[in-house]
């Protein structure tokens, strides 16, 4: 038995370093290894933000001051499809820390647990009496896919990818940001091939985080190479940060009910299909679902996969099906000119936006009313569809 590890996590990402630290935290003594097919620290596309919720959870995985020493970015200005704009402090402050720096430090922070870390690519799993044996060498009583958004494991599981119509596709750079636009995130919409945006999230050393994405239907419908439509409104919406080192990536946007697993294997962070629908924020959702996966395989080793599934519904099942429907009215342009019309004049719109987009918010009737309102206000006026 000393040959059976209690938990393999396979990827090393937020998600994969939140399984093994909460597995950890919950039971000292578990044997946990992180598999990951390359070595950190190493570079990933992604939009590099950190709300205040993930901070949250780096505090639940006992790393509260993971990224202290990267300055907060309090202000948020938004500009929709048709043009309405808003710009406001928020509660909570935002961070922006590259994927290069973040998810090294997270996976430095389970080795110190004693977490054993492999440079290793998962290509093969099979089920043996009640354990899961992963390249035909390593036994496992549990595994926690974070291999993300291609993930190796959700299609040796017997899984589909996700499907075209929940998938986004986006393209990520750095750009050097005017002094006067150091602290402010930024997110301009774009109505042609809508829903699509850029983004300008500051860093704090002089840099940014820039991108932009679409849904990739939207993408494919335009007929013209994807590198040539992305590099290109990415360079219309933001022609002020001339973007370098810009890579591309996928994004499994959540469909309201992801599948979190099979047997004794759980998906978690983006090979779960936990991406925002609305925003494409993903990392508030890695961390949740690794975390809570971690502790699943390690409190219910008989059988972890309904102990994860009530934990992640318990922690995100209505807020993904408030973003599911959101995501669908958000269709029409109209409905986010609506929204962003309304938050500009009411703070609590505001603040319930970010809690939605960044974090596990939910949206009360009232509040929802307002924005139909303003959205039938704007069609019976002839106005945004």
């Amino acid at each position: 038995m000393d040959d059976i590890w209690d938990l393999v996590i396979v990827g090393g990402g937020p998600a994969g370093s939140a399984a093994a630290l909460g597995a950890k935290r919950l039971r000292p003594d578990a044997r946990v290894l992180l598999l990951d097919r390359a070595d950190f620290p190493r570079d990933k596309a992604c939009g590099d933000g950190i709300a205040a919720h993930g901070r949250d959870e780096l505090a639940l995985l006992g790393v509260p001051d993971l990224i202290a020493d990267y300055r907060p970015t309090r202000r948020l200005s938004v500009v929709s499809p048709g043009g309405a704009h808003v710009s406001a402090t928020v509660a909570r402050p935002n961070h922006v820390v590259p994927r290069r720096v973040f998810d090294a430090r997270l996976v430095d922070a389970a080795r110190a647990r004693g977490v054993e870390v492999r440079r290793h690519r998962v290509r093969g799993l099979a089920t043996r009496d009640g354990h899961v044996v992963v390249d035909g060498t390593v036994t496992a009583r549990a595994v926690v896919a974070a291999d993300g958004a291609n993930s190796t494991v959700r299609r040796l599981i017997g899984l589909p990818p996700s499907p075209d119509r929940h998938t986004a596709i986006a393209v990520r750079g750095y750009a050097d940001v005017p002094a006067a636009d150091d602290d402010v995130q930024f997110i301009a919409m774009q109505k042609e091939g809508w829903p699509a945006y850029a983004w300008s999230f500051p860093i704090g050393d002089g840099t940014a985080n820039v991108g932009f994405g679409m849904l990739l239907p939207r993408l494919r419908a335009v007929g013209l190479p994807g590198r040539e439509v992305l590099h290109g409104r990415l360079a219309e919406l933001l022609p002020h940060l001339p973007a370098r080192d810009l890579r591309a990536h996928h994004l499994p946007l959540s469909p309201g009910r992801p599948k979190p697993g099979a047997g004794r294997v759980l998906l978690a962070g983006d090979a779960a299909g936990l991406v925002n629908p609305l925003t494409g924020e993903g990392i508030y959702y890695a961390l949740v679902s690794g975390r809570l996966a971690g502790e699943a395989a390690v409190r219910a080793p008989g059988d972890p996969l309904p102990a994860y599934r009530r934990a992640l519904g318990k922690a995100l099942g209505r807020h993904l099906r408030t973003t599911d429907v959101l995501a669908r009215a958000a269709q029409s342009s109209g409905f986010i000119d609506a929204a962003i019309a309304t938050a500009a004049r009411r703070e609590e719109v505001f603040e319930l936006l970010v809690d939605v987009g960044l974090g596990a918010g939910t949206v009360p009737l009232p509040l929802a009313g307002a924005v139909v309102r303003r959205w039938l206000l704007d069609v019976a006026r002839g106005g945004r569809t």
